[in-house]
């Protein structure tokens, strides 16, 4: 008594309920900690950024160790061998600090674009990669263009147009704050600093702001949430008192029904009683 021999299969009450059982398999359901999921998305956009900066560092570490000159692999416009350099000029650098300026903006706008705009985000990186660099070929100085700032101003204009044209708070709060750490790269468009690929920055600015046009309607992955007003919470306090009161009063319209007094003398007197 009290034992369970190993192939009885009867239901333990007793034990928490962990899954569901089929045919002797345990299927564990997941869990669905709100909080939790929203931590593990924000780690997992940030795994692409990281990684992208880390192949930059790399690049540049086994250039400036082994004297490679990778540079010479850049984008020179108007130039056959150049053409080259729309695909490899992002990921060259021309100096320590080069590189250090576009990592810190390319971890940050990577992490915004992946979180809240998962779906496109290849999309807008691969396009200014490629459209930026094709378009300074076609108009750019003929210099030597090497960096990854044409995608990083991109990625910024595209989070910034996004927020405003979508007109959701928490996407507009992102283009402020996009304003407010990178606004200052807008001079970078501008022909004022010698040896620095201004043609890069504009033609990315550009791409960036039309991708934001052109995927405008594409749902981002975080939404504001919905706002609960005073008045409806009063509408629905109010609906079950005055149920309530049309109950109470049918219960009681038996009672109020008038009976003709049959015992006085007098007749045709009627007296409005309660029925007992």
């Amino acid at each position: 008594m009290g034992r369970r021999r190993p192939d009885d299969h009867r239901a333990d009450l007793s034990a928490p309920i962990t899954g569901v059982i089929i045919d002797h398999f345990r299927i564990v359901e997941p869990a669905t900690d709100q909080p939790s999921l929203i931590r593990n998305r924000g780690l997992n956009a940030l795994i692409l950024p990281l990684v992208s900066v880390v192949v930059l560092w790399c690049i540049w570490l086994i250039d400036e160790g082994f004297g490679l000159g990778l540079t010479r692999f850049g984008l020179i416009p108007r130039n056959v061998h150049g053409l080259i350099g729309i695909i490899t000029a992002p990921l060259l650098h021309d100096g320590f600090d080069h590189l250090l300026n576009n990592s810190t903006a390319m971890v940050v706008l990577g992490w915004c674009l992946m979180y809240f705009y998962p779906r496109i985000a290849g999309r807008v990186v691969l396009l200014t990669w490629l459209i930026g660099g094709a378009a300074v070929w076609l108009m750019g100085r003929e210099n030597v263009h090497v960096g990854a700032s044409g995608v990083v101003y991109g990625m910024a204009a595209f989070l910034f147009v996004s927020g405003v044209l979508r007109r959701q708070r928490t996407l507009m709060a992102l283009s402020l704050l996009v304003a407010f750490m990178y606004g200052s790269m807008v001079w970078g468009i501008f022909p004022l600093v010698p040896r620095v690929s201004w043609e890069s920055h504009l033609w990315g600015g550009i791409i960036g702001i039309v991708l934001a046009f052109v995927h405008r309607h594409v749902p981002p992955a975080v939404n504001d949430p919905r706002p609960a007003f005073a008045d409806e919470e009063d509408e629905e306090d109010a609906t079950p008192m005055i149920e309530a009161d049309e109950v109470n009063d049918a219960g009681l319209e038996w009672q109020r029904k008038p009976v003709e007094d049959t015992d006085r003398n007098r007749p045709g007197n009627v007296s409005t009683t309660w029925d007992q």
